[in-house]
């Protein structure tokens, strides 16, 4: 008997989690048509082939669903950052990793990317204290770098943060423009924002 109830437990968690990814999936296509004020739980809901009522089931608030998916979004650009930080000791290749990487997932995930990057002011205060901590974790990574290659003699760099900011906005603003069905690659837009992230700093490719 504990057996089963166990099992009948798990698969409701299952059920769950599945019917939250799918209203994830619906906001993400919401948002991005017709961004966070132009669209309504209803059409969340609708997309998702459910009532709108089972949206609040799962979600309290249409900003809670827009917060999932910038939290989920950053943290996985973070995680990107990190990792392209993390390729090598030298500071140009760190660099040219970083933007490369940042604008190759902005590509492959243009529909998230510029719902995290242009919808930041429809979060309450708290969610968007949360979001900067993430965008701050970013724009660290990539000053330590340009730093280090300043005090490497690698790279000419006056202003580190502000360098850092428009390195980034490579990859940022790269989802009003990018169309994923066109003829530029995620991998082309990586190799150009790499090339052309090391012309911005100084330093030889």
């Amino acid at each position: 008997m504990l057996s089963t109830m166990t099992t009948d437990s798990a698969t409701g968690r299952d059920r769950s989690a599945s019917t939250r990814e799918r209203l994830l999936d619906a906001a993400v296509e919401a948002f991005a048509t017709s961004g966070f004020a132009g669209t309504t739980t209803r059409d969340i809901a609708s997309r998702a082939g459910m009532s709108p009522a089972a949206v609040y089931v799962h979600h309290a608030t249409k900003e809670d669903l827009l917060f999932e998916i910038s939290r989920r979004g950053h943290r996985s650009a973070v995680q990107i950052i990190e990792k392209a930080s993390q390729s090598s000791t030298d500071p140009v290749i760190q660099v040219r990793h970083m933007v490369a990487e940042f604008s190759r997932w902005h590509a492959v995930n243009s529909r998230v990317g510029r719902i995290v990057q242009y919808e930041f002011d429809a979060l309450t205060p708290e969610h968007r204290a949360e979001i900067a901590e993430y965008r701050r974790a970013i724009e660290a990574l990539m000053r330590d770098a340009l730093e280090a290659g300043v005090e490497a003699g690698t790279m000419t760099v006056s202003d580190a943060k502000g360098t850092a900011l428009a390195l980034l906005s490579l990859s940022i603003d790269l989802v009003r423009w990018y169309n994923p069905s066109g003829a530029t690659t995620p991998d082309e837009i990586a190799a150009l924002h790499g090339d052309l992230a090391l012309r911005m700093v100084g330093a030889a490719a």
